[in-house]
């Protein structure tokens, strides 16, 4: 018999598919599922038990369900625990023993049921099977730190104080953690044992010596007033752990215990012994706390001494992490300067220069070459130990690569240091053997400087000689060789060296040497040596300075009444002069010099004359390279329009009026020429009839542009906008006249291609133009060539005419 096949569920259509307006989120059913988990579920019937035979019934099930879940899973101990504290609520104490007894026998390892049995027989008052029990766990399980706290605290709540104290004597033979060896001390100390809770301490920090452990031990001796047995235990933790296993927390706690005995002696002796014999970066905090202490309890000398204990323990850290640091250095030898510790300071300035630099490079060595200073100085004005000072200044001296370079300040303060020490020939061998080896522009001025002061000028004299010679484009040294020779009124001496200096090749300031000259003769009130100096600086250069300065100087020299005459011609010579300059600005600052002088000592007449002189600012433009260099692109610049230049060169306006007739024409004719289409045959007819029309127009225009076509660069944009405009326009109409003349060029190659016909028409047509243009006249008719030289001469008549 076959079944019928089952039929799908129907399922009901969604109509409306738009959402819900509240909006149930996932939270919601989940706070939901939870409240009704929560509600109140009325409990089971209760079942009464009225018969013993309805007990035993009971009890049976009850059993039988047990046995059957421990026979399915025997591993799992709840279902142990769960039985044995069922038979324990039905009083049957040897049946719930029986249950942790064949539990044990599955594991004997799981703490939780040694503790469940054993809390059994407590509850149950059978102390000695908790004993049993206890003896059994403690002696499987000894690491179990759970069984013995029990076990102790069974014994104790029953006033077994001896079997207590058993248990823990048994339970320390195992050497457990530290927790337990101080609930050993805690119980002896409950019951007033002191001997016995020292004694548990001596074994205590030998099973666990640790320094919180010796202060345990030293604070518990403090606590009860033993104060020598608390000094004792601390004495015996330093000389336990040594100097290889230092604990700055130990060293604290015995300070502050010496400190709370105000024993301050003491306890200074103990941060001292500790500071000296603990590593640098170990004690810190124990630096902190000796500061504390002296702050407290030192005078001002002792706070000093740890303040710089503590701060050259910084430095030490320092220069330890970097050698090469030598500001580090610096700070650590003031420090100890302060102090006035002799011996130390040279070990550490000893310590400071042993850190040569690894490059020889000069950059690297400037900070470095300081110590080897400071050390000199420091021999020299606070030890007074001269010999030692001139020690470290010839050991720097050998240390220092002269050949790669060298410093020129050590040199100089050696020879210094020689002459304070009145050995002059010592000074002078050290500046000639620094000179010999490696000359340089300080070493000369220092050399000489010297020279000077002893009045030794002829040796002043052979340096600057050698300063030359190594230096010859140098122009302060030959200024300041000059300047001495005139010091020393040896004016013909100065003269030869400035004559020696101007005719070097080459020179660094050649205008700072030339002005030195030319003062040095005004001085000396030559005023035809100035006359000259400046004729010949004149030839080689032509500056605007030199020539402001060489008039004012023609109006200073004598005689005076002709000063201005002779100034006002050294300007008029420089204006000459400076009109070829391609800087008009020059020229700009000439005439406004020239006009302020006129100003001061001219009357109104030459004012007015340097005035008309004066450019005036016009604003141009010019075509300039874009950066990537692919386009052109205009800028306006300032410009300068002097009158003498305007009257060299074509009117400007007059070009630019001229272009703008030229555009004003151009626009008649295209005028015409627009009034004329609707007459002109159709387009393939008209393009070969326009051609000769065209031609014609193209020679009536090619003259006027020939003439008047100028560079767009000369055109004064700011004084004219007219000429922009016309110069704009003018660029249309040519593109215009380009693009008529290439669609001539393609209607002339198509007529040539046309039959006679055409060509009879085309004539006939472009009779007709003619005959319709030009006006009737008893004349004879011209040739185009002869029309276009008519049109040309007559346009260029009424352009005359128009400019008259």
């Amino acid at each position: 018999m076959s079944s019928k096949p089952q039929k799908m569920p129907k399922v009901a259509k969604v109509k409306d598919k738009s959402p819900a307006e509240l909006q149930i989120t996932a939270e919601q059913l989940l706070r939901e599922a939870k409240e009704r988990e929560l509600e109140i579920v009325p409990p089971p019937p209760r079942q009464k038990i009225s018969d013993p035979e309805e007990l035993q019934e009971y009890r049976l099930k009850k059993r039988r369900a047990f046995e059957d879940s421990i026979r399915k899973n025997r591993g799992n101990i709840s279902n142990w625990i769960k039985y044995a504290k069922w038979e324990e609520e039905q009083q049957e104490i040897r049946r719930a023993r029986s249950v942790y007894e064949r539990a044990l026998d599955v594991d004997h390892r799981n703490i939780t049921l040694w503790l469940k049995y054993a809390e059994m027989e407590m509850r149950s008052r059978q102390v000695n099977h908790a004993r049993n029990v206890w003896d059994r766990a403690v002696t499987i399980l000894p690491r179990a730190n759970q069984f013995w706290y029990k076990f102790t605290y069974m014994e104790e709540m029953l006033k077994n104080i001896a079997g207590a104290r058993q248990v823990f004597a048994r339970w320390m033979e195992w050497e457990p953690d530290e927790q337990a060896w101080l609930t050993y001390i805690k119980f002896e100390l409950r019951y007033k044992e002191l001997d016995r809770a020292r004694q548990i301490y001596e074994r205590f920090v030998m099973v666990h010596p640790e320094p919180k452990n010796w202060i345990r031990y030293a604070r518990f001796e403090e606590s009860h007033g033993y104060i020598q047995g608390a000094r004792r235990v601390l004495e015996r933790a330093v000389q336990f752990f040594g100097d290889e296993h230092f604990d700055e927390g130990l060293y604290i706690a015995f300070a502050k215990f010496e400190e709370g005995q105000r024993e301050h002696e003491r306890a200074r002796a103990v941060y001292r012994y500790a500071l000296d014999h603990m590593p640098r970066e170990k004690c810190l905090l124990l630096y902190n706390e000796y500061t504390r202490h002296e702050k407290k309890h030192g005078d001002r000398s002792s706070i000093d001494a740890v303040i710089t204990s503590k701060r050259r323990f910084q430095y030490e850290e320092a220069v330890r992490a970097n050698p090469h640091d030598y500001d580090a250095w610096f700070d650590y030898v003031r420090m100890l300067e302060a102090d006035g510790d002799a011996d130390l300071v040279r070990e550490v300035y000893e310590r400071a220069i042993a850190c040569v630099p690894p490059l020889k490079e000069k950059r690297h060595w400037r900070r470095y070459i300081y110590l080897w200073i400071y050390y000199a100085v420091y021999e020299e004005l606070i030890t007074k130990d001269m010999e030692r000072a001139r020690q470290v200044y010839q050991m720097c001296l050998r240390l220092i690569p002269h050949k790669v370079f060298t410093f020129a300040e050590i040199w100089l303060l050696y020879s210094k240091f020689e002459i304070r020490q009145k050995d002059l020939t010592a000074a002078r061998k050290a500046l000639g053997q620094a000179i010999g080896m490696c000359p340089k522009h300080k070493l000369f001025r220092g050399y000489i400087d010297l020279e000077i002061k002893l009045r030794e000028f002829d040796r002043c004299r052979k340096l600057y000689e050698k300063w030359a010679e190594f230096d010859p484009e140098n122009c302060k040294m030959w200024i300041q060789f000059a300047t001495l020779e005139a010091m020393l009124n040896d004016s013909e001496r100065a003269r030869g060296i400035y004559e020696l200096a101007i005719c070097q090749p080459r020179l660094d300031m050649p205008e700072y040497m030339w002005k030195s000259y030319i003062d040095f003769e005004v001085e000396q009130e030559e005023w035809g040596r100035v006359q000259t100096l400046y004729e010949r600086l004149l030839e080689r250069t032509h500056h605007v300075k030199v020539w402001i300065s060489y008039a004012r100087c023609q109006h200073a020299a004598p005689p005076q009444e002709e000063g201005p005459a002779r100034a006002r011609g050294v300007f008029q010579r420089a204006n000459r002069a400076l009109r070829s300059c391609q800087e008009k600005e020059q020229r700009l600052m000439l005439l406004e010099a020239w006009r302020d002088y006129e100003d001061e000592f001219g009357d109104d007449i030459s004012l007015e004359k340097v005035k008309q002189l004066l450019p005036r600012k016009v604003t141009r433009r010019r075509q300039v390279a874009a950066d990537d260099g692919s386009k052109m692109r205009w800028e306006e610049y300032v410009d300068f329009v002097f009158p003498d230049d305007e009257t060299a060169k074509p009117s400007l306006l007059l070009l630019a009026k001229a272009k703008e007739w030229v555009k004003k024409k151009q626009q008649q004719e295209q005028e015409q020429e627009q009034q004329e289409e609707p007459l002109t045959p159709p387009l393939e007819d008209n393009t070969a009839e326009s051609q000769p029309h065209s031609d014609q127009t193209n020679g009536q225009e090619e003259e006027p542009d020939r003439d008047l076509d100028r560079d767009d660069s000369d055109v004064d944009v700011g004084s004219s906008s007219d000429s922009s405009s016309s110069s704009d326009s003018e660029e249309e109409d040519k593109k215009k006249t380009k693009r008529k003349r290439r669609a001539k060029s393609t209607s002339s190659s198509s007529s040539s291609s046309s039959d006679e016909e055409e060509e009879k028409k085309k004539t006939s047509e472009e009779g007709k133009r003619k005959e319709r243009k030009q006006p009737r006249s008893n004349t004879p008719p011209r040739s185009s060539s002869e029309e276009r030289e008519a049109d040309a001469e007559d346009r260029r008549k009424k352009a005359k005419d128009f400019f008259t």
